[in-house]
């Protein structure tokens, strides 16, 4: 896996428009769906009760909580965006995230990100960066969309 370093706007700025890259895999496991469940009081069967979601589901199977594929972003854009020089850096918001298919218990997500542009604000970079989520196995995303930083540099 190759990560993009970035160590200045000016840096963010030369790649718009390009694709930064991939994560590694992460297996959305039963166990990981279930604490998600506890974490947002949200344990609605067809997340947490494997045995009615194999008989009752159209999918024959739980499935993720759709924010906690989201969720999921921040993890695995640092496997493939690292940026240097750093103060902070703070979400600015989310533009169009669209949940496109499922995340079946046991599937294996990997994110695919690209700068779609870097606003130099000073020492400040906006930077809309669009991500797809992608379940192994299946050519349909399970979730597009952008995710706005704000990175403050030294």
């Amino acid at each position: 896996m190759r990560q993009t370093v970035i160590d200045s706007v000016r840096e963010f700025q030369q790649l718009e428009g390009q694709n930064l890259g991939q994560s590694e895999w992460l297996e959305v496991t039963q166990e990981i769906i279930n604490k998600f469940a506890d974490a947002t009081f949200d344990h609605q069967w067809i997340h947490v009760d494997e045995q009615r979601a194999k008989h009752e589901s159209p999918y024959n199977s739980t499935i993720a909580h759709g924010y906690l594929t989201l969720s999921f972003l921040p993890c695995l854009l640092n496997q493939i965006l690292h940026v240097n020089n750093l103060k902070q850096v703070v979400n600015y918001g989310i533009e169009k995230m669209i949940f496109k298919s499922i995340v079946p218990a046991n599937s294996r997500l990997r994110l695919n990100v690209t700068l779609k542009s870097a606003m130099d604000l000073g020492d400040i970079c906006k930077a809309n960066i669009y991500c797809t989520f992608e379940i192994e196995g299946q050519e349909k995303p399970v979730l597009e969309g952008s995710i706005i930083y704000l990175y403050y540099f030294y």
